[in-house]
């Protein structure tokens, strides 16, 4: 087994996924063979990895690729064992491994968690082969104590693989020192031998300041401090894996053109919209529910979904197809992507109740298409053309689902020789299944320039490689990162 670490947080969104991310670069950078592992994810921001010993893909958590893009390796399935996408209020759909397990509502999968740590631990010892070192990111927070005797994610995870734990807790949402000397007083004495010390993220300003609150922490806990983080301003150009981060990810600065993107309720792989977010004329805006689709937006991206039928019930209810129409009538743009593409077309039929209870209701009607929900999931990397630009794409499929009508005659892209998505007769409404699609620099460019706005000239890849390399940098001023390191076992 290669030597590991696990970061764990004083709760959801401190800033774990990016300090494993940027740990990662920095031991890269030092000449260690690197690899990432999180044994358990929620999030509705997939990608797609390699299955070892297999020809198609799998399932991984957004964060994970980001993970072992840091380390330079290419992602697989074991970086990522569990990953559970909510479909509902209280149910996931549960992928292990990269493949559909099953759904579970939130009670039922405490009971499954037991099953589940036998492939958490299987991939575990694979994910390691040929590494000098791990890095694990937990998920939520140890001191969830409640979940503590099925747990997969955390402590139960650490002690299981006898894993040395560093913590991490949030300054900027204030509380941090309760919340790492809490989580040590809630902690049962197995757990808490675990942690060897602390680190303090998104600290804004004089870091010395903070002098007396790690005397305190000192005080209460014993452990050790491993430095204190300043907010990492790099961290807005990498992509987003979670949906939590949504109210913050608009660009709130008025531009030349103004993309508007709903926030459906079970929004999927919005990071989709990352590299037009990159672009400095261009403002994306994304819509919570309750406010209506701007009138100034010249685009309208509707993303993927994870509930096609029930995002398009919600889609009526918030009355975002009243101002789609009213959008469409002053000539604007319509792009949909994945489950977007699939609303955009007259009807969506689900007969074998995939999704939910609700069979069949009525698309957008923007596209002349009708999708059938089919149970067999389409998950692979692929290679494309543009169509109407006949430019190269790069990008993936994760959907469920058949789109078919004359619209497809207007195909988007090429892939592997067949046609994807469609396009409507005036070309301002297109759909596809290919995310990724705005990454591919010289598409978005002449995409961009279609709608009368100068893009181009970002290298998105490279941008979110340099983004890793500053985050790396400022960690091994900020971190022990000698220390860090030294406590893998």
């Amino acid at each position: 087994m290669a030597r590991a670490i696990m970061l764990q947080g004083t709760g959801s969104d401190v800033g774990k996924t990016v300090l494993v991310a940027g740990l990662c670069r920095a031991a890269l950078r030092r000449g260690l063979k690197m690899r990432p592992f999180k044994p358990q994810n929620m999030s509705n921001n997939a990608a797609v990895a390699e299955i070892p010993g297999e020809t198609g893909g799998g399932e991984i958590g957004r964060g994970q690729w980001l993970q072992a893009l840091a380390c330079g390796v290419a992602p697989t399935v074991h970086m990522n064992p569990v990953l559970l996408k909510p479909q509902t209020d209280v149910g996931s759909q549960i992928i292990v491994q990269g493949k559909v397990f099953g759904e579970a509502r939130a009670r039922d999968y405490q009971t499954l968690k037991g099953r589940l740590m036998e492939a958490v631990l299987d991939s575990w010892a694979k994910v390691g082969e040929g590494a000098d070192l791990v890095i694990v990111e937990g998920a939520g927070s140890p001191a969830e104590i409640n979940l503590r005797p099925r747990d997969i994610a955390n402590m139960g995870f650490a002690t299981r693989a006898n894993v040395p734990v560093v913590l991490v807790g949030d300054i900027d949402r204030g509380g941090v020192i309760a919340s790492v000397a809490g989580t040590h007083l809630i902690l049962p004495e197995e757990d808490r031998r675990m942690i060897a010390g602390y680190i303090v993220n998104k600290f804004r300003g004089d870091v010395s300041l903070f002098d007396e609150g790690v005397a305190a922490i000192g005080r209460f806990t014993g452990w050790r401090c491993f430095g204190v983080v300043p907010w990492l301003k790099a961290a807005a150009r990498l992509p987003s894996e979670d949906s939590v981060v949504l109210e913050r990810l608009a660009s709130g600065e008025k531009r030349a053109l103004k993309v508007a993107v709903p926030m459906l309720s079970r929004i999927a792989n919005f990071d989709d919209l990352d590299p037009l977010k990159a672009e400095p004329d261009i403002e994306v805006v994304f819509v919570p529910p309750g406010q209506k689709l701007p009138e100034d937006a010249g685009l309208v991206v509707i993303p993927g979904s994870k509930s096609t039928i029930g995002d398009l019930i919600h889609f009526r209810e918030n009355g975002w197809d009243v101002d789609l129409t009213a959008h469409r009538r002053r000539g604007g743009h319509v792009v949909g992507i994945c489950g977007g593409y699939q609303m955009l077309g007259r009807a969506v039929r689900d007969p074998d109740g995939i999704e939910g209870s609700v069979r069949e209701t009525a698309g957008l009607g923007l596209l002349d298409v009708e999708t059938v929900m089919e149970p067999e999931k389409t998950v692979r990397n692929v290679s494309a053309r543009s169509v109407t630009f006949d430019v190269p794409l790069d990008g993936y499929e994760i959907h469920l689902g058949r789109t078919v009508g004359p619209d497809c005659a207007r195909p988007v892209a090429l892939i592997d020789g067949v046609d994807d998505g469609a396009t409507s007769a005036d070309g301002k409404v297109f759909g596809t299944y290919l995310h990724g699609l705005f990454g591919a620099d010289d598409f978005r460019a002449r995409f961009l320039e279609s709608l009368g706005v100068k893009g181009g000239g970002i290298d998105y890849r490279a941008e979110v490689e340099k983004a890793l390399d500053e985050i790396a940098a400022e960690l091994e001023a900020r971190l022990d990162c000698d220390a860090i390191f030294g406590l893998a076992r």
